[in-house]
């Protein structure tokens, strides 16, 4: 049976549709993970230190931050309230050029940066499998998505 023009067209603009919006939530996902990544994994002439957190409000833990070097400890230094930040608890982290704020530093800091990406290929995956039919690179992407999301836990 053969398919008339605008069933192709239909056909057509459903792929391109779902695989802008896999598209868009990969691309997201790997956005919102830079803004904290970039300053782990470029951390080369970035001021490292260890963070004792010593008190958590609703957005934000502070602690005493003592960089490595010559400079002295810093009271009421700043970092965003997670599940990985706990109060008094002490962590390796890397000052944000250009403030004040801290960022988990080493391989915890590293996979916990990443945790938006590996949503984000979680929440792809049903768009790639569903909407695209291509249900290979759905399961792989699932399963990249759900690997890191675990890793990161386990680092907690």
């Amino acid at each position: 049976m053969k398919r008339s023009s605008s069933q192709v067209a239909l056909s057509v603009g459903r792929r391109a549709a779902m695989a802008f919006v896999a598209a868009l939530l990969v691309v997201a996902g790997f956005w919102t993970s830079w803004g904290t990544a970039q300053h782990v994994l470029l951390s080369k002439g970035r001021e490292h230190g260890t963070l004792a957190v010593t008190e958590c409000g609703e957005t934000a833990c502070t602690g005493t931050y003592d960089p490595e070097g010559s400079a002295g400890p810093r009271a009421d230094a700043p970092i965003e309230r997670s599940v990985a930040v706990k109060k008094g608890q002490e962590y390796e982290v890397v000052r944000k050029p250009g403030s004040d704020e801290l960022v988990r530093a080493g391989s915890s800091g590293r996979l916990l940066a990443w945790v938006p990406l590996g949503g984000a290929l979680l929440l792809a995956a049903p768009v790639v499998g569903g909407g695209l039919r291509l249900t290979r690179t759905a399961w792989g992407t699932a399963i990249a998505g759900a690997l890191l999301l675990a890793a990161a836990f386990f680092a907690l």
